[in-house]
């Protein structure tokens, strides 16, 4: 089953808090969330994985 991941923006201008990513093929190893960008206010360095 492809990984699912919750990711939270950290930019204190930003009104999302937390959003869920769902993949639907294998992700490469290498691959993490600093590929990815905030779907609102479009920042890639305040994203961070949350840790369960």
């Amino acid at each position: 089953m492809p990984p699912t991941e919750e990711i939270v923006c950290t930019d204190d201008s930003c009104f999302l808090d937390l959003f869920e990513n769902h993949y639907t093929y294998d992700v490469p190893d290498e691959f993490d969330v600093s590929e990815l960008s905030c779907p609102v206010c479009g920042g890639t360095d305040c994203l961070e994985p949350v840790e369960l």
